[in-house]
């Protein structure tokens, strides 16, 4: 394969984000295509790339495991013999929040395809969208009050907890694509339901999702649930499904953990949502028309997550998002970043607006 036909993706995914070097062993974890999350393509293009950056390539599958909280013991040996995981499976996302198992530097890949990690998605260099996330994290962290409206008629106020240190996940995410999780803790308000509840990623259920009558609110008071309120029988629906997942697992189902928004303007999902609510939700939350908040559990991520189409998201009355459209350059140091790397800049300028629904 030539230097021209690497995935340049992948070069960013491996180089830049996971810092591999010429020599290191790097394992693929991947998920078999049948299961119709990962794309046939994808591994082979992540191998090439390693492969020119002379690295020991290595390969195992995962399998799926709906309900996975660690890996299997029978992988344990040849995850701790790599220098680098790169996991192309959602056993790595499942286990995004978890103690990690093994010493080994991972990144969870959510590119799914080998087209989506060629495209901007996957090429905008790694550390320009580290120093969005952070120049983020501080300017949410630092206002007296944020508040959340939009989406069919949400409208939640709140603060993140005094000396907040955000807190991300245990391992390395590629593209990264939302900003730290804040704490719900500090924050009240009613969420609309966009027609559906739907699954984190973190456990895999029956039914994964439940779809939604319009009107159909979440409300909560200082990061616990109270009530499900508008259309009675989309509430009692939307209940029921909390209960069940709640009771299922042992959770507390009046947790609410916490919430973060898309920051990433090359993030899209092609196609219905119905195609794969499970997808969906794997792939299109780094769009900044999405905004989520982590409930039913009170560790992160929770198991069900209440979703803001097209938010506003206003830091001391500054519209950080306005309409589902994130604004970076109204951030302090913002427009040193976009000035600073042309890809960014450029993916903001037309950014995809293809999330699904």
């Amino acid at each position: 394969m030539t230097a021209a036909s690497i995935n340049p993706g992948a070069i960013n995914l491996l180089e830049t984000c996971a810092g591999v070097r010429a020599g290191e062993r790097v394992l693929l974890a991947i998920e078999d295509p049948e299961h119709r999350f990962y794309s046939a393509d994808l591994a082979p293009c992540v191998a090439a790339a390693a492969h020119s950056l002379g690295c020991d390539v290595r390969q195992v599958d995962t399998g799926f495991h709906p309900e996975a909280r660690s890996i299997p013991a029978e992988l344990l040996p040849q995850f701790a013999d790599a220098d680098v995981v790169v996991s192309l499976s959602r056993l790595g996302d499942q286990l995004r929040f978890e103690t990690p198992s093994t010493a080994t530097r991972t990144v969870q890949c959510y590119a799914l395809d080998a087209r989506t990690l060629a495209s901007t998605f996957g090429t905008i260099p790694y550390p320009a969208l580290v120093a969005l996330r952070d120049l983020t994290d501080r300017a949410l962290a630092a206002a007296t009050e944020i508040r959340i409206t939009g989406g069919r008629g949400t409208d939640v106020r709140g603060r993140a907890p005094r000396g907040h240190a955000p807190s991300d996940t245990h391992c390395l995410r590629f593209p990264l694509s939302v900003f730290s999780p804040i704490s719900a803790g500090g924050f009240s308000g009613r969420v609309a339901m966009p027609g559906f509840l739907t699954g984190t990623g973190a456990r895999y259920y029956d039914p994964f999702t439940v779809t939604l009558p319009p009107e159909v609110f979440a409300n909560f008071e200082q990061g616990r649930f109270t009530e499900f309120t508008g259309d009675d029988a989309g509430a009692r629906r939307a209940t029921k499904h909390l209960m069940s997942v709640a009771e299922r697992y042992g959770l507390d189902h009046r947790a609410v953990h916490s919430w973060h928004a898309g920051i990433h303007p090359g993030c899209r999902f092609e196609g219905p949502i119905e195609r794969s609510y499970e997808v969906w939700s794997g792939s299109a939350f780094g769009n900044p028309r999405i905004l989520h908040f982590h409930t039913c559990g009170a560790e992160p991520p929770g198991e069900i997550s209440w979703n803001v189409i097209d938010p506003t998201v206003e830091a001391d009355g500054i519209a950080l998002w306005k309409d589902g459209v994130f604004r970076p350059h109204l951030l302090p140091g913002g427009d040193a970043i976009l000035a600073g790397c042309q890809e960014l800049r450029q993916a903001f300028e037309a950014p995809q607006r293809e999330i699904g629904l």
